[in-house]
């Protein structure tokens, strides 16, 4: 490998719509908390105050991921959005991500039974948005179009195909709900 390819390498890395473990040089400042603010303040499409993406978590098309103010994303979490309109990944404020959530704004086309699924492409992207308060647990899966209702929980472990209402819980494969909250 030449030094050529390595300084190549390396500034394909700095200038990459994604952050993550396959990302070294980027990846690097997420250690260093005033070094990742910045980094994450120019990456997403907005990074809110106090809010964190930690180290081992990868986020692929940051510009069109929106984090509100106190987030965190903890490590091995997966936030996969799409360019374009339709393909936002939004995280209001107060949002709580256990590890290793993964949230997709598409999927795999597969429809058409002559190709193999790896040359079908993807599907149309739907946006994804976990509303103000939100939980969400360790290895949850969030599909494309999905909204996160405010101040509702996904239990750990759960596949969200569908849409979730404020103030409720839900969980499973796939999620459903199993308890409303209620004041007192």
């Amino acid at each position: 490998m030449s030094i050529k390819h390595i300084l190549a390498r390396i500034k394909w890395w700095n200038q990459v719509d994604r952050l993550g473990p396959d990302i070294p040089t980027t990846h690097f400042f997420l250690y260093f908390p005033d070094l990742a603010k910045k980094l994450c303040k120019r990456k997403f499409a907005s990074f809110g105050d106090n809010s964190q993406f930690r180290p081992g978590a990868y986020a692929i098309n940051c510009s069109n991921i929106y984090i509100g103010r106190k987030v965190v994303i903890r490590p091995g979490s997966m936030l996969f959005a799409v360019r374009g309109t339709t393909g936002k990944i939004i995280i209001e404020d107060d949002v709580l991500i256990g590890s290793c959530t993964h949230i997709y704004v598409s999927n795999h086309q597969y429809s058409d039974l002559s190709r193999p699924i790896a040359q079908q492409g993807h599907m149309e992207p739907k946006p994804v948005t976990l509303k103000k308060g939100c939980w969400v647990g360790a290895n949850v899966t969030i599909l494309p179009g999905v909204i996160i209702g405010e101040n509702s929980v996904v239990g750990a472990g759960s596949i969200v195909t569908k849409d979730v209402s404020a103030y409720t819980v839900v969980c499973g494969n796939p999620a459903r709900v199993i308890k409303e909250i209620f004041n007192g």
